[in-house]
């Protein structure tokens, strides 16, 4: 998969799930699934409700994506 097919939104994290899932309202009002990306699991980036995130998604599935950077 080439990096042009993933595309990136903004959104708040609503609430922290279990196993590192967020559940986050973008800016266009959809609500998604989230889980930390491996560079935010390696340096221990704390996300909690009401973080600013940017989140990375595939085009196969619109409610998965995973956060790749906390505002």
């Amino acid at each position: 998969m080439d990096k042009q097919s993933k595309s990136f939104f903004e959104g708040k994290v609503l609430e922290a799930l279990p196993n590192t899932l967020f559940r986050i309202v973008l800016d266009d009002k959809r609500e998604v699934l989230a889980t930390l990306a491996g560079k935010m699991r390696l340096y221990h980036i704390r996300v909690i409700p009401g973080d600013r995130v940017r989140v990375e998604m595939t085009p196969y599935d619109e409610k998965r994506g995973r956060i790749v950077y906390r505002y």
